[in-house]
């Protein structure tokens, strides 16, 4: 871990970071009696940013039957020093019961400030099941910390229904422990990760209850394989690209893609069946066979297009069949070639840029490991050099499949580019856990907000308000939002009710020649 990762937060911000971590509102009283400072979900919460609450009276948050008890602790509070946990209902259509703790604190002005924090109450645990992204996250955290560890992977056939891949599920849950992640990978394709010091499911009988449950149905169970979570001789970040490579592989083909992935030695038998495929890979990328497609970012309030993203498709034949455009980047990216495909992706979408209109940009996605490498910076920089026409009307999309180990490398490639009016944006946001860290590290113009969270908050109260926070958050950097996966009207509605600025989805339309 480079040192720059030790020096992430400050005290204050640390502190800051656990007050988030207990509340859904931080308020801040001054010495009128007014809000001098809010932060938080408001919108989520209240319907409104938190600057709106600035200068407002603090019973305003509460609801109308809770205010008068809600000023007498306030008018208390500097005596006793400190409101313990109290539950108040909030002035949000449902009146939702919260609770509210105070400290009265003496600023360095010396004059008196009231904290407070309002959290929602205790509420039982999410043990909604992980999904596929979450599995991949924690064995490749496991792989990182060096910690040898071993995947379960089930295949059955593709055609049982829904219900029966829930009691799949729970079936697999129940038979790996309390502690263990499972989830379905692809259609008929699961995986399961033990607990930390937690024994392997037994093989025997956890087949057995899948044939059980399965019977005599289409889907019968195929095949039930443990594979060891070793690097080896690979580095850290080697292993886990390998091993995000080799499940995409199990997702799409079952046992028999393992077997062609190379996984039968292991991740290192991985790697080298990807850098048998070099030499083609490489002259894909050198003979652009490839194309990109764009599709439109539109502004929420007005409709109009802000700008487009650059989209990769490859052409007929380029790879084996059932690979794509996400397979590709992943064979780059384990086998060292990101910083050509990448390079290869900026030209093409400096000379499409130059068909927008000024003012209007076309973004193309940037590689975690490319913006690391200060030999990629060099090139990259040179070649929006040459083209300043091109470099007014472009902006870059970080992407988070592989996570930045030298950060500061990075940040000096992103400064590279935002010193040249190139905007930088966030991809896929709150996908991954690295996210957040790169929101504080890294200039940023642009966040897009991951669309599994953006259809989530449609249904779910508990994704409305995490997304409603990671568009305060965003604000607060001075970012403005963009939200993936608009299908419907109904989200976009939503998605701008929750002070998200521009959307991208099929509702606005689908990628395309520019």
């Amino acid at each position: 871990m480079s040192p720059a990762r030790h020096r992430i937060l400050g005290d204050r911000e640390r502190f800051v970071a656990f007050a988030f971590a207990a509340a859904d509102l931080l308020v801040e009283v001054a010495q009128d009696g007014r809000i001098g400072f809010a932060a938080g979900a408001f919108r989520a919460r209240l319907g409104k940013p938190p600057e709106s609450f600035v200068g407002t009276d603090p019973v305003r948050l509460v609801a109308p039957e809770d205010r008068r008890l809600f000023a007498t602790a306030l008018a208390m509070l500097p005596g006793r020093g400190r409101l313990a946990p109290t539950a108040f209902r909030l002035a949000d259509g449902d009146h939702t019961p919260f609770s509210v703790s105070g400290l009265h604190i003496l600023s360095s002005d010396s004059s008196a400030r009231l904290c407070l924090a309002f959290s929602p109450l205790p509420a039982a645990p999410d043990l909604r099941p992980a999904d596929a992204a979450a599995l991949l996250r924690e064995a490749e955290q496991r792989l990182r910390a060096g910690t040898a560890e071993h995947l379960t992977l089930i295949e059955t056939g593709n055609a049982i229904c829904s219900a029966t891949t829930e009691r799949v599920e729970q079936a697999l849950r129940e038979e790996a422990g309390a502690e263990a992640l499972a989830a379905q990978l692809g259609p008929g394709r699961y995986g399961v990760l033990a607990g930390e010091d937690q024994a392997l499911p037994d093989l025997g009988a956890l087949a057995a209850r899948l044939e059980r449950l399965l019977g005599t149905q289409a889907g019968a169970l195929l095949s039930v394989t443990q594979v060891e979570l070793a690097g080896g001789a690979l580095t850290a970040s080697q292993a886990a690209r390998a091993l995000r490579h080799g499940l995409g592989a199990f997702a799409r083909f079952g046992a028999a893609g393992l077997r062609d992935a190379g996984f039968a030695q292991g991740l290192g038998g991985v790697v080298a069946r990807v850098t048998e495929r070099a030499g083609a890979l490489r002259r894909i990328i050198a003979d652009r066979r490839f194309r990109l497609e764009f599709q439109p970012i539109v502004d929420l309030g007005t409709r109009q297009v802000h700008h487009h993203e650059a989209l990769l498709r490859l052409a007929p034949g380029a790879l084996a069949p059932g690979e794509g455009p996400q397979e590709f980047v992943s064979l780059a990216e384990t086998i060292g070639l990101t910083e050509e495909l990448d390079l290869a992706v900026a030209s093409m979408a400096l000379a499409a840029a130059h068909a927008v209109p000024e003012g209007r940009h076309v973004a193309f996605n940037l590689s975690g490991l490319s913006v690391q490498s200060a030999g990629f910076r060099k090139r990259l920089l040179a070649a929006l050099d040459r083209d300043p026409r091109g470099t007014r009307r472009v902006m870059v999309e970080l992407t988070e499949s592989v996570e930045i180990e030298d950060e500061e490398a990075a940040a000096t490639t992103l400064r590279g580019l935002r010193k040249r009016g190139v905007p930088v944006c966030i991809d896929d946001f709150g996908a991954g856990a690295a996210a957040f860290r790169y929101l504080k590290a890294f200039p940023t113009d642009y966040v897009k907000v991951d669309g599994s969270y953006v259809q989530a908050a449609l249904t779910s109260e508990r994704d409305r308000s995490f997304v409603a926070a990671m568009v305060d958050l965003s604000l607060a950097v001075g970012a403005q939002v963009v939200a993936e996966r608009i299908e419907t009207e109904a989200a976009a509605q939503a998605m701008q009710a929750l002070g998200v600025h521009y959307g991208q989805g099929w509702l606005f339309g689908k990628p395309g020649p520019l």
